[in-house]
C-alpha cells in the first residue's frame, strides 16, 4: 500500500493518502519491515546526531586527513564567512560543515553514509546550516531527513548509488538531490515541489564523474560536496520559487543511469582517469606507493 520505487509513486501515495512526504517515507518503512513508528523515528534521531557530531569535529582547524590530501578547509571557510562573503551566509555556512564532514570522514570519523561517504557532506551541511539560521526544531530537521531518504530510495530503485557504477552523478548527485528535496520541504514545499527540487540538482550534476585522486576519497570529493551544497540550496530556492525542472524526477533518475552505464570504467572510481590522471595526481601517487 505504501511502497515505492519511483517518484511518481510516491507522490501517487501522498496525494492519494493526503500525506506529506516524509510521514509517506516512515510508512513504507513500518509496512516493509514490520517496524514501529517510534523505532524508526529513533534510528533518524541517531543519524542526526551523528551528523551533528561529523560536523562539530569537522570544523576543527588542526585536523589532517590519512591521505593528507585535505583538513582545515572547513575552519578556514568559516573563518571567513564570519567577516562576509560573496556568495551569502547560507550557502557559505552550508559549505563549510558539508566540508567539515568529508573531512571527518577522511580522518576516519563516524560519518552517516548520505547516500555514500563519498557524498557524506551535503545533507548534514544544509540540515545544520538551516538549523542555525532558520531555527528549525529537531522534529522538523528529523522529517526533512525522510524526505532524504525518500529520495534516496527512489535513485537506488531505479538506478544506482555506488561511483563505481554510476560516477560521481551517483553520489555527489544523488547527495545533492536528497538535500534539495530536503531543503524545499523545510522551506514549506509541497511533495510536488521537493520533487522539482530533486530533479534541479541531479540533472545539474549529471555526467560527474568519478576520479578520486590516488584512490583515496578526499580530493576531489570533498569540494564537490561543496559545490554539490551549493548546486542543492540553490534547485531547492528555485522549486520554491515556482520553477519546474521540466524533466520530471524519474526521468532524469533514468538518463543518469543510462549516462553511467555509457561512462568509461576509468571514470568510475578507478583513478585511472579525469583529476586521477593529472600529473599533479600522478606525482603525488607515487609518495604514497
Amino acid at each position: 500500500m505504501f511502497q515505492f520505487s519511483r517518484a511518481d509513486e510516491l507522490l501517487e501515495i501522498c496525494a492519494k493518502q493526503n500525506l506529506e512526504l516524509p510521514d509517506a517515507v516512515i510508512l513504507s518503512e513500518q509496512e516493509e519491515w514490520g517496524r514501529s513508528r517510534d523505532e524508526i523515528w529513533y534510528e533518524m534521531e541517531a543519524r542526526l546526531k551523528i551528523m551533528e557530531n561529523s560536523v562539530e569535529k569537522g570544523l576543527e582547524p588542526d585536523l589532517k586527513s590519512i591521505g593528507g590530501l585535505i583538513g582545515g578547509n572547513a575552519a578556514k571557510l568559516k573563518s571567513y564567512i564570519q567577516y562576509g562573503s560573496l556568495g551569502g551566509k547560507i550557502i557559505n555556512q552550508a559549505v563549510a560543515y558539508a566540508l567539515a564532514v568529508t573531512e571527518y570522514n577522511a580522518c576516519m570519523g563516524k560519518i552517516v553514509a548520505a547516500p555514500t561517504a563519498g557524498s557524506s557532506g551535503i545533507l548534514p551541511g544544509i540540515l545544520m546550516a538551516l538549523k542555525d539560521e532558520k531555527n528549525y526544531s529537531r522534529e522538523q530537521l528529523i522529517n526533512a531527513m525522510f524526505v532524504a531518504a525518500g529520495i534516496g530510495k527512489v535513485i537506488a530503485s531505479s538506478a544506482t548509488l555506488s561511483g563505481a557504477a554510476g560516477g560521481c552523478q551517483a553520489e555527489c548527485g544523488a547527495g545533492s538531490a536528497m538535500a534539495s528535496a530536503s531543503a524545499a520541504y523545510l522551506g514549506g514545499g509541497n511533495p510536488g515541489v521537493c520533487m522539482e527540487a530533486a530533479a534541479m540538482a541531479l540533472k545539474g550534476l549529471l555526467g560527474l564523474v568519478c576520479d578520486p585522486v590516488a584512490g583515496l576519497v578526499e580530493v576531489p570529493c570533498s569540494k564537490r560536496n561543496a559545490t554539490s551544497t551549493a548546486n542543492a540550496i540553490i534547485c531547492a530556492d528555485m522549486a520554491l520559487a515556482g520553477i519546474d525542472s521540466f524533466i520530471p524526477f524519474d526521468e532524469v533518475v533514468d538518463a543518469m543511469f543510462r549516462i553511467g552505464n555509457m561512462m568509461s570504467s576509468d571514470l568510475k572510481e578507478t583513478a585511472r582517469g579525469g583529476c586521477a590522471l593529472t600529473p599533479t595526481a600522478l606525482a603525488f601517487t607515487q609518495t604514497i606507493r
